[in-house]
């Protein structure tokens, strides 16, 4: 299914003319990539659902992950989402300059977001401290968090295997109820928590 929203569908083109990866393997682990259909779509259907929400974005990029949640998210949501890097975060700031409930900041997004939630979904597109996340959303709030690879998908050596820091953080919290949601690729997944105190 590669049918876009068309703001979604423009930021991906500004990916592509910024040299911007769409893809893990485009990204060689030498950076931040994209989010891919398959989390978009899911943060898609989480923002349909936050209505009069605030919703907030970890890691903007060029703006993909937050072209999918805009173009769902009621008319009364707003969406707050944070860049380190300035020349992406300006990129964005114009991608999403026609959408006054979208607001663009650049900074660490770890201290630029702290006291402007609570949130309603938090997607984190990014690293920082994972326990203090769920600070930042509100009791039956949701958190997502892509860029994960499925067990099964794993090398058979590798170390995250049997200790991957973000599945460790979304199934060992008591504050969370979780789930790993593998992508249709299975080569991909999303871990995904709702905060339940």
């Amino acid at each position: 299914m590669e049918d876009f929203p068309p703001l979604v569908a423009r930021a991906r083109s500004l990916a592509r003319q910024t040299g911007f990866p769409l893809t893990r393997e485009e990204a060689a682990g030498a950076g931040p990539s994209a989010s891919l259909p398959g989390v978009g779509r899911f943060l898609a259907m989480l923002a349909a659902g936050c209505a009069g929400g605030r919703l907030g974005e970890m890691g903007t990029g060029v703006g993909i992950g937050a072209a999918w949640m805009a173009s769902a998210m009621p008319a009364d949501c707003t969406l707050i989402t944070a860049e380190i890097d300035p020349d992406r975060a300006e990129a964005a700031r114009k991608l999403l300059a026609g959408d006054r409930r979208v607001e663009v900041i650049t900074g660490d997004s770890g201290v630029v977001l702290a006291g402007r939630g609570p949130f309603d979904l938090l997607f984190c597109d990014g690293g920082g401290d994972y326990a203090a996340l769920v600070d930042l959303i509100r009791v039956g709030g949701r958190i997502v968090m892509d860029d994960v690879t499925p067990q099964r998908a794993l090398p058979a050596d590798s170390p995250l295997r049997g200790n991957d820091p973000k599945r460790v953080f979304f199934f060992a919290d008591p504050r969370l109820v979780s789930v790993e949601v593998v992508l249709p690729d299975l080569e991909n997944s999303l871990l995904a928590g709702t905060r339940i105190r």
